[in-house]
């Protein structure tokens, strides 16, 4: 490993032009190992425990997780990140519907969970649309430079529209339209929701599919009831839709045929070209009683000062928060969150001691983010954007750390939305490091790049990396234990049962941060910032 390591300083060298030396590859060798699956495997077993509670923002979960990350880090060497002190304040509102709902629509209700999910993001008790006309809008997208919009001579003012989860590309691409089958954030719930407001609809509805959506109806049920969170916002949110929420594919189809249409016909027209068109005379009422708590939540931020340009950062991020306690829930009530993200939030950690095993001090400040509210539409993220501790013109680059490996070893290590960034060759230099390559995202269709936090951090115009894991085994015993393993992962996303657990093979996940580490400390060397390729749709501003 110690010749690979040389080898891989020596080809980043050539690849930036000149780097800095000041510490030599068995230094580099020292701190990268120093990165292990005891140390990795007692912070997610800690962070992930029921005394957690599951870790949802302004709880007893969130003074827990923020007083264990100020005791490491503090205990590591490394100086609070804002000011005086390790958090900044994130203003959140938590609004709470009344589950006692039901969606009346042509005569027919609809029960909450069961067929739908309704809320409101306005900061208000009491909500409700009353006989609003049903307009499907296909995919509810107004995109310029893709030539497509789906409101294109429509006023639907008053009037709710339905529309479909992801964008076109997914169900047609080959088309030459968005990116193909790699969702874009035109496909993201929190856009959806976005445009319909801009448009002035008074409803808006997302047909569900497992498919598109990347996630099964269970994921709407758990992530969108109960509290969810926004920002404090002078307008109260005003500006939103009244009412809006999911409904299941089943639902919908029961809808379509009765307003005398065929969802399958009118889904197949939607991904062709802009399209819409009124629900015959479908109209739907809810009302949304909301339970509304403002609090503070925070994010974490601890930098270690760089030996030469401590006013340049590398700044490696990771949620901490989780979906907390349900009550109602029968069973099991805690949502652990122990693959997301106690893994990452843990593997943040490691890699921050990592830095400190190092003889000299990288000459660029390395800094370390753990934000709040990710898993309520990357929240904590979006508010460091809007009010950046660190200014984009010195911050380097972005390394983020969302739901690590844990199915071994691989050949290969996975990059969301690879192409778009200098750090992918970088990644692959240190990947060879390990006889591996650099790989693309095995899920395209599920939008992973605008669905972590590293996306607030591409949208100020800095240079941010989504890695992790990989899709081939290095071993037949590896091989075996990733298709077991990953059968209960994916059931337990969002879900109680996404907990620690000892069997757990953690060795592809530090070799994951191993290279996150070197990615991130030959960034601090190198002379030249990292650069967004031509192609990418984030540049520096």
């Amino acid at each position: 490993m110690k010749l690979r390591l040389a080898l891989s300083s020596l080809s980043v060298a050539v690849l930036a032009g000149c780097v800095s030396t000041s510490n030599s590859p068995q230094d580099i060798d020292t701190a990268y190992n120093s990165i292990n699956d005891a140390q990795l495997r007692a912070h997610i077993k800690t962070l992930a425990s029921d005394e957690f509670g599951g870790r949802a923002p302004s709880t007893k979960g969130e003074e827990l997780t923020l007083a264990y990350l100020t005791k490491h880090f503090k205990a590591l060497g490394y100086e609070p990140g804002n000011g005086n002190s390790f958090l900044q304040e994130v203003p959140l509102v938590s609004l709470e519907a009344d589950p006692n709902m039901t969606l009346e629509i042509g005569g027919k209700s609809y029960e909450y969970k069961k067929d739908m999910v309704m809320g409101s993001a306005r900061i208000s008790e009491l909500e409700s649309i009353t006989d609003s006309e049903l307009v499907f809008v296909g995919y509810g997208v107004n995109a310029p430079e893709y030539d497509w919009n789906d409101y294109e001579g429509l006023d639907v003012k008053g009037k709710t529209v339905v529309m479909l989860v992801n964008d076109p590309g997914f169900a047609n691409p080959d088309s030459g339209k968005f990116t193909g089958e790699a969702m874009t954030y035109y496909g993201r719930w929190t856009y959806k929701y976005e445009e319909a407001s801009r448009q002035g609809a008074a409803g808006a509805i997302i047909v569900h599919e497992t498919a598109p959506a990347s996630y099964p109806w269970s994921v709407v049920e758990n992530s969108w009831s109960g509290p969810q969170f926004g920002f404090q916002k002078e307008n109260n949110n005003m500006d939103r839709v009244a009412v809006e929420g999911w409904v299941t594919v089943d639902v919908a189809k029961e809808l379509f045929e009765k307003a005398g249409l065929d969802f399958e016909t009118a889904k197949a027209k939607a991904a062709q070209g802009a399209y819409h068109v009124d629900m015959g005379d479908l109209s739907a009422s809810v009302t949304v009683k909301n339970t509304i708590k403002k609090s503070t939540s925070y994010n974490f931020i601890a930098t270690l000062p760089g030996s030469k340009k401590s006013d340049e950062h590398i700044i490696y991020s990771a949620h901490w928060d989780h979906l907390g306690i349900d009550p109602n829930r029968k069973g099991d009530q805690i949502y652990n969150g122990a693959h997301d993200n106690a893994s990452g939030t843990g593997g943040m950690i490691e890699v921050a001691e990592a830095f400190t095993k190092l003889p000299t001090r990288p000459d660029r400040s390395i800094t370390f983010l753990a934000v709040t509210a990710e898993e309520q539409g990357l929240l904590g993220s979006k508010f460091y954007a809007a009010n950046p501790v660190i200014p984009a013109k010195q911050t380097v680059a972005n390394i983020n750390m969302d739901s690590l490996n844990l199915l071994g070893k691989v050949k290969d290590i996975s990059v969301v939305g690879i192409g778009k960034s200098e750090l992918d060759e970088m990644l692959e230099t240190a990947a060879k490091a390990q006889d591996r390559a650099v790989s693309g995202d095995p899920r395209p269709a599920a939008g992973g790049y605008y669905r972590s936090d590293h996306f607030a951090f591409a949208n100020m115009g800095v240079p941010a990396m989504y890695a992790g894991g990989g899709t081939e085994a290095r071993d037949a015993a590896t091989e075996k234990y990733r298709k077991r393993m990953g059968l209960v992962l994916r059931g337990c996303y969002h879900q109680p049962c996404d907990r620690y657990r000892d069997e757990w093979d953690l060795s592809g996940a530090v070799q994951d941060l191993q290279l996150f580490f070197k990615v991130g400390y030959d960034v601090s060397q190198q002379n030249e910032w990292p650069k967004w390729k031509a192609t990418a749709e984030f540049q520096r501003k």
